[in-house]
């Protein structure tokens, strides 16, 4: 398998957007958490490449691609990095925050769009209720007030467990990958940035007229905020299926990347040539 490394200029002119590519075939775009890139679909680009085209960027301000200088959508940066190679209709692939830019794209670009699979979200508009998030919500903030960088990797990572495990419960290895990416994306930013994202508005309202097949993965110990919001999407649109991968939390991709190649390659099989 050849993986080529590429960037494309931000369609604002700021700056540049990495992605990594690799085989050949109906096209499929990988899109990453919040604060990861996207070395997180390691265990998934080769097995993909054997029948598509696997398209894998990193957000901006994420990874190998330049922090914003100015207002901006992921969805929009997406759309022009697909417009730029040519590529489309394409299923977009997408845990945390790459599900919901993957929503995003459905809602504002639909043309570019066969497919969603979404995993630890629903819309990029959540909505946090279970205590547990919001314990960990409290100590990143009080990691950040005391700028403590480590602290707030560490509280970060801990959605990688879930509600119900601690760290020491998940594979040593894809801690590590999660904490080096995380350490990699924070310390590329300061305190004092503004947050130039811009945010797609009035998501959940408008959910029901995707019309494109929508399968939303579970890791079956992920929290309860983010298996309902999932659930919800699947539940709202047209053409929405669940599953599930039993014993993960945020990033079943990771922790049993088998089983949710499995689930994944199943969906691509089934869609409509």
């Amino acid at each position: 398998m050849t993986v080529t490394s590429d960037t494309f200029s931000f369609a604002d002119g700021e700056g540049r957007l990495s992605y990594r590519e690799t085989g050949a075939g109906r096209p499929v775009v990988l899109l990453h958490g919040g604060f990861l890139n996207s070395d997180m679909w390691d265990d998934q680009l080769p097995v993909l490449a054997k029948n598509h085209r696997v398209i894998a960027p990193d957000a901006r301000g994420h990874g190998g691609s330049s922090n914003a200088a100015g207002p901006f959508r992921h969805t929009d940066d997406l759309a022009a990095l697909l417009r730029h190679l040519d590529t489309g209709p394409a299923v977009l692939v997408g845990v945390s925050m790459g599900g919901a830019v993957a929503v995003d794209t459905a809602l504002e670009h639909p043309e570019l769009v066969r497919a969603l699979v979404v995993s630890g979200a629903g819309t990029s508009e959540p909505e946090f209720r279970d205590p547990w998030i919001e314990s960990v919500q409290a100590e990143q903030a009080r990691a950040m007030a005391a700028g403590d960088v480590r602290g707030w990797v560490e509280a970060f990572t801990l959605f990688a467990a879930g509600p119900h495990r601690t760290l020491d419960d998940v594979d040593p290895n894809v801690v590590r990958r999660l904490r080096e990416m995380t350490m990699r994306t924070v310390t590329k930013h300061t305190g004092a940035e503004p947050d130039w994202q811009v945010p797609v508005t009035d998501t959940w309202a408008r959910t029901a007229k995707i019309t494109v097949p929508v399968l939303a993965v579970s890791g079956g110990l992920d929290s309860s905020d983010h298996i309902g919001m999932a659930g919800r999407l699947a539940r709202t649109v047209a053409d929405g299926r669940e599953a599930t991968v039993d014993g993960t939390a945020h990033y079943p991709n990771m922790e049993r990347p088998d089983a949710f190649n499995e689930i994944l390659g199943d969906f691509l099989r089934a869609l409509p040539a």
